[in-house]
């Protein structure tokens, strides 16, 4: 007997959501490689299909078609394909050969020109190498044979189990290099530490997509306010170009709105991205080693700032935005203001006008009463003259005189009828 409610239809998805993207283990010593591909979206069915392709070579079953990772050994190498938001990351992990470091990479290993097929563009790729503590050579031949001589960055890792340096560079091969000394990590661990390596760079340079984004629109930002402060000042000192004044600012509006919506994704993703970034860092779990800065001393100098510009570039978007719809909304409000002015003035006008026509027309009335009985009278008098044709005894100039305040009685009685079902029915 069933001893719970049925299951939420996502129950089981979001319960395995939590095992998706297992980190492959990797022995020292032992060499990996990674790269980073943004892809668009109409692109992503073509990259499946170059994956299928290299998986049907080499026996193994093709990732399904709504799949988001897959892993299988590919040759000699172990491939992990993940898919992301915007980007998809390919790894390749090894067991080390007798060659000089960073030579025959597991990249190297995978069927020519494949990883070059691979549709997109590369974000970050790099190259690490899994040394066991005895076969690590000290800092200064460290620096020479794995990184150029440049500058090296690291520090103890995973609570000291592990020895993490890489300069942060990208050499002539087109890929950064890592170095990861094991020190007591096991296959496991060392795999994951090499992925949180690579996530770091890859989501680093994810990040900092916004940063030329930042750097294009500071120039902008800066006119916009400059121009946004001399209109303001325009408003102050109130010179009769409401109208003006309100297009130049629609105008502005327009231009801020068009930079927020051309951004505001690429800003949003940067932080999401850097919080990323900070949370692999922290996943290291660092300790000092003399001499050397650690991963997140150097993030904070050089990453930090980037994207803390693109922060700065941001908000200041989002207050030009709303410093522009308070003006607009100011001057707007005084345009109102001297528009309901004018109204007035023009309804008082109206009202002028119509009792002067009020009056005219009451004028009229009184020259139509007059033009009636007029007529009227004249009808009169030829009934009178008919009567005396016809033999009756009348004074036709009597008869016509004594019929004209009855006529004029009977039309101004006719005229103010007439007024009043006029109201009557405006009334209605």
């Amino acid at each position: 007997m069933r001893l719970l409610p049925a299951d939420l239809p996502e129950r089981a998805a979001l319960s395995l959501e939590v095992h998706a993207r297992p980190s492959e283990p990797l022995a020292a010593p032992g060499r990996a490689s990674y790269a980073a591909v943004l892809v668009d979206a109409d692109e992503r069915e073509r990259e499946l299909a170059h994956l299928a392709r290299l998986c049907r070579t080499h026996g193994q079953a093709p990732p399904a078609a709504d799949a988001v990772h897959w892993s299988g050994l590919i040759g000699g190498l172990r491939l992990k394909w993940e898919r992301h938001g915007e980007f998809s990351s390919y790894t390749l992990l090894m067991a080390a050969r007798a060659t000089a470091p960073f030579v025959d990479s597991a990249a190297a290993n995978l069927p020519p020109g494949w990883l070059a097929g691979v549709p997109g563009m590369t974000v970050y790729a790099g190259h690490a190498e899994l040394l066991q503590a005895e076969d690590a050579p000290a800092l200064p031949d460290l620096q020479q044979q794995f990184f150029a001589g440049n500058a090296v960055v690291g520090s103890a890792v995973g609570d000291g189990a592990g020895l993490a340096y890489s300069d942060f560079l990208i050499h002539p091969d087109g890929f950064g290099r890592m170095l990861l000394v094991d020190q007591g990590l096991t296959p496991l661990m060392a795999g994951r530490m090499l992925q949180r390596l690579f996530e770091i760079e890859a989501y680093r340079m994810m990040a900092l997509l916004a940063f030329p984004v930042a750097r294009r629109l500071s120039p902008r930002i800066l006119a916009i306010e400059r121009a946004l402060a001399g209109l303001t000042d325009d408003i102050a000192r109130d010179g009769g170009r409401d109208e003006k004044l309100l297009h130049e600012l629609t105008r502005l509006a327009a231009e801020v709105e068009s930079g927020l919506s051309a951004s505001q994704f690429r800003f949003g993703a940067c932080r999401a991205y850097a919080e990323l970034v900070r949370t692999r860092i922290g996943e290291l779990r660092e300790r000092r080693l003399s001499g050397l800065q650690t991963i997140d001393e150097f993030m904070g100098r050089r990453f930090t700032p980037a994207v803390a510009t693109c922060a700065t570039v941001s908000q200041r978007m989002h207050d030009l935005s709303e410093r522009v719809a308070q003006a607009s909304h100011l001057l707007s409000t005084r345009v109102d203001i001297a528009r309901e002015h004018q109204n007035h003035a023009l309804l008082a006008s109206m009202d002028r006008r119509a009792k002067m026509q009020l009056r005219l027309q009451q004028t009229v009335e009184g020259l139509s009463i007059a033009a009636i009985v007029y007529y009227m009278a004249g009808v009169v008098g030829y009934v009178a003259k008919g009567g005396r044709s016809l033999g009756a005894p009348l004074d036709v100039d009597l008869f016509v005189g004594l019929s004209v305040p009855v006529l004029a009685l009977l039309a101004f009685n006719a005229v103010r009828k007439a007024r009043r079902r006029a109201r009557e029915n405006e009334a209605v």
